[in-house]
Order: structure tokens, then sequence, then C-alpha cells
């Protein structure tokens, strides 16, 4: 099932990831699609500070690639793959591994696209004029 929701600035956009991240299960993993800047890592920030604690850090994992969270018995991974050029290094910083156990969380997906499971939740984020569309697959 395909749902759109439009959102006018980034409170809006939170809160939606707020009530999204609230409706996570792991193990499930979750490709975050969209241009440079568009809002990917805030998503994620949202959803893990929604799970993990508002006061939650959380940097963005573009030079470490990944960054682990804890909130309970719940895991959470967030991927940054827009610096790997080789798909064998997905399996070296435990891709795999995530996918398979915990919430996974995945920014510049493509390159793992032979990785993900069939029920990987696919969000489109589309920047536009007054605001964003955020499409779930």
């Amino acid at each position: 099932m395909i749902q759109t929701f439009i959102t006018k600035n980034i409170d809006e956009t939170r809160n939606w990831a707020k009530q999204f991240a609230k409706t996570l299960k792991q193990p499930v993993t979750i490709a975050l699609h969209g241009d440079l800047g568009v809002g990917k890592s805030e998503i994620a920030r949202t959803i893990i500070q929604t799970l993990c604690g508002e006061g939650t850090v959380v940097p963005s994992p573009t030079f470490t690639l990944v960054q682990t969270y804890v909130a309970g018995d719940t895991k959470i991974s967030h991927f940054d793959l827009y610096r790997i050029s080789d798909v064998a290094e997905l399996v070296e910083i435990g891709l795999d591994y995530a996918i398979q156990n915990d919430i996974t969380l995945i920014e510049w997906p493509d390159i793992a696209s032979d990785m993900l499971p069939d029920n990987t939740v696919h969000i489109d984020i589309v920047e536009f004029d007054d605001g964003r569309q955020i499409t779930v697959k």
C-alpha cells in the first residue's frame, strides 16, 4: 500500500516521523530516498529520538557510515551509504546483520538494493516550494 503525506515545514515533517516511528518493530528496514538536503537525516534523527528519547544525540553517519542506538530491547542501526562505492563494504559495516535484527534506517540505499529484504519500507522524499512530499511504499 502506498501512502503519500505533504508536510509544509520541518515541524510537520518531524511530527510525521514521530508518528511513523511509533509503528516500527524490529526487525524492519527503512530505505530513505531523496536528493541531498531533502530531509532524510532529519527523518532518521526524529525516528531515533522518538524511540530512544528526545535528548539522544544523533550525528549524521556520513563519515562513520553507521551509528547504533539501543532503547530497551530495541536496537536501531542508522546507515549512510553515500560514500560506499563497493558492495563488499556493506557486509564489512554490518548491514546484513542489522537488516536481520534491528530497526535499520538506510540513507542512500541504492547500492544496497540487492541486499534489501522484500518487505523493506521505502520512503521517497521530494522537496517543493511549499514543503515536502513523503511517499511510503
